[in-house]
């Protein structure tokens, strides 16, 4: 079986990230940001839970950290469906120009690109109403993890939508394209406020 990318240790995918290797790319990192961020969000659950404090939010804790951990799990499996995904692409840009079968397998091969970073910007603004809330219910010890959760959330939205953007624009199915545009923007729109609002929040409340 092979060696999944993040099974690999940290400096060995940052240093696969730079090398001259088509995969990982910016959609892995995407993916990957987004479940350190949400990772943040399950350490503040997990130092809030059980204390006396905190108890009248344990219920609440205890959801927040099994779907922070459903989350963070669901982005960690898109580094490799991401990766997996542009074989075929990488495949179909091989393809003679001369072949009449090269922009129909092209295009099918574009189409499927676009389904990690979709679903990773899905996976994503989950994780930022799970740091909203648990801004507002974890220990205030901890805010500035939910803080920096909030904000690496908001870098992998915005770096996810990228690796959409680029896959539909070559796009001959326009109505495909407009549509799966459609969905990014307004997750775009709704979630990177939200976002930057709950990191904001949190750099007021640590710097007064």
């Amino acid at each position: 079986m092979a060696e999944r990318l993040t099974d690999r240790s940290c400096a060995e995918f940052a240093s696969v990230l730079a090398a001259k290797e088509s995969v990982p790319g910016g959609g892995g990192a995407a993916a990957l940001v987004g479940a350190l961020g949400v990772a943040l969000c399950s350490m503040v659950g997990n130092f809030t839970t059980g204390k006396k404090t905190y108890a009248a939010v344990e219920n609440d804790i205890q959801r927040m950290l099994k779907e922070a951990t459903a989350v963070r799990l669901r982005l960690i499996d898109l580094v490799a469906e991401d990766a997996e995904a542009f074989y075929p692409l990488s495949k179909a840009y091989a393809i003679p120009r001369d072949d009449p079968m090269r922009a129909e397998v092209l295009e099918e091969a574009t189409k499927a690109a676009c389904a990690a970073p979709l679903e990773m910007m899905r996976q994503v603004c989950r994780a930022i109403e799970l740091l909203e809330e648990m801004g507002e219910k974890g220990s205030k010890m901890l805010i500035s993890d939910v803080g920096c959760g909030a904000a690496l959330c908001r870098a992998a939205l915005e770096a996810a939508s990228m690796n959409v953007f680029v896959n539909t624009k070559t796009l001959r199915d326009r109505a495909f394209a407009e549509q799966t545009e459609a969905a990014c923007d307004e997750m775009l729109a709704t979630y990177i406020p939200r976002a930057e609002a709950c990191a904001q929040a949190v750099m007021d409340k640590i710097r007064g």
